[in-house]
């Protein structure tokens, strides 16, 4: 019996060290960052910083050299000199948590079945056990927008943390915009015979178009009515998007899809409206300016989509549009995988015509906050704000020196393990012996 119950624990021990960590415990006392370099967010950068916080948010920011602080008893400090410290990363348009291996279909619940899913709700498909929310969070991607797919109307999306018992747990904001395909004049497939792109006239076009005004002109008429009976599900989850509570994020590409949506959205009486992808944004940059349009940008890396385009036209774009003045912010879209090199994104475009790196990491973490509705609590190092943050031993926007050395998520202390790391140790030291 003896042996059983040690071959039973040990087992139990392996199967434990496979496992992601276990969510970070509330803070319960202030801890200090001193001596390293504050990246603010928002253009601004302290040398020789003290970062304050204490119950999950920031009490203090300030510049070492020029302030001197007397710290309570008790308060935790940490020497990050020579260090970098960042206000936690945020990842829009993402799968994260709804899709962990596209090959395998259950462990994918991004979209359900149907055409107009306005009352589908990503939030609670958000898997706070998927393995690959460590990985990102281990660079620097502390917040990810679960967003629905699918359809012409696929649902709300969430806006939630990297860590986290349960998506009650994880949620930062609740169904903070609705997401719309708009049916566009072309429709692009992807051929796997000789893998290329193949566009197309869209046939259905106007069919889709009918169909999204019936839903949005019933859900207008539904919002004006204080008190409807009897509730209806799907037209309720729109009621946002006329009070200016919602946002309306809609996924287009093409330069006159994107104006035709805007205007479209903005005569349904749409207060807020985001666009998503935005290939061909900088064609249109003046009117997105005009109407105070928001452009999330997909991935960066890769090939322009025309043959007449520059080679680095994708690299240029988010500096074309931040100098034509609009709001632009960076994700990783349709490419969950690749989330935790978002970072990497904003280094780019510094690269690539971007007025500096500040401004760059504005695009994925103030810009972000501010087109998700989430600035108030968090998107840069500001009192009053959560103590969602990181510190990296080098520049968080070059891949050879972002090396992340503390993670805190509204303050808690969060564990830095994860699955990348774990095959690292255990290869490393198959072929060391």
């Amino acid at each position: 019996m003896k042996r059983l119950v040690i071959s039973i624990l040990c087992l139990a021990s392996l199967t434990s060290v496979a496992q992601n960590p276990a969510p970070a415990k509330q803070q319960d006392h202030v801890i200090a960052l001193m001596g390293g370099t504050a990246h603010l967010g928002n253009g601004q950068v302290i040398q020789n910083a003290i970062v304050l916080f204490d119950k999950g948010v920031i009490t203090n920011v300030v510049d070492g050299t020029l302030v001197k602080l007397n710290l309570a008893n008790g308060t935790e400090v940490i020497d990050v000199s020579g260090k970098h410290i960042y206000p936690g990363l945020i990842s829009p348009a993402s799968t994260v948590g709804l899709e962990e291996i596209e090959a395998v279909r259950a462990t994918v619940d991004k979209q359900e079945v149907g055409v107009l899913n306005p009352n589908v709700r990503a939030l609670i498909a958000y898997n706070t056990d998927s393995e690959i929310i460590p990985t990102i969070r281990n660079n620097g991607v502390l917040l990810t927008q679960a967003m629905p797919q699918g359809g012409a109307i696929s649902g709300s999306s969430s806006v939630m943390m990297t860590d986290g018992w349960n998506w009650e747990d994880a949620v930062l904001k609740k169904d903070d915009g609705l997401w719309l395909n708009w049916p566009g004049y072309y429709a692009s497939d992807f051929d796997l015979e000789n893998f290329t792109r193949v566009v197309k006239k869209n046939d259905k076009r106007d069919e889709a178009i009918s169909a999204l005004r019936a839903t949005f002109g019933d859900a207008k008429a539904y919002a004006a009515v204080s008190n409807p009976s009897p509730m209806n599900l799907r037209l309720e989850a729109m009621k946002g998007l006329f009070t200016g509570t919602q946002n309306l994020y809609v996924r287009a590409d093409y330069a006159k899809d994107i104006v035709e949506a805007v205007q479209w959205a903005k005569a349904m009486g749409v207060a807020k409206v985001v666009i998503v992808g935005g290939e061909e944004s900088h064609r249109v940059a003046s009117f997105l300016k005009e109407n105070n349009v928001p452009v999330i940008l997909g991935a960066l890396h890769r090939l322009p989509n025309r043959e007449d385009e520059a080679v680095d036209l994708p690299y240029r774009l988010p500096g074309i549009l931040q100098k034509a003045g609009v709001l632009v912010g960076l994700s990783y879209a349709d490419e969950w995988w690749r989330t935790r090199n978002l970072a990497f994104q904003a280094g780019t475009a510094a690269g690539f015509g971007v007025a500096d790196r500040e401004e760059a990491l504005k695009m994925i973490t103030a810009n972000n906050a501010k087109i998700l509705g989430i600035d108030g609590l968090v998107g840069t190092l500001e009192k009053g704000k959560h103590a969602t943050l990181f510190v990296s031993s080098g520049d968080a926007l070059d891949m050879r020196t972002n090396v992340v050395e503390h993670v805190f998520m509204q303050g808690r202390k969060v564990n830095l393990d994860d699955r990348h790391k774990r095959l690292y140790r255990m290869y490393k030291e198959k072929y060391t012996k």
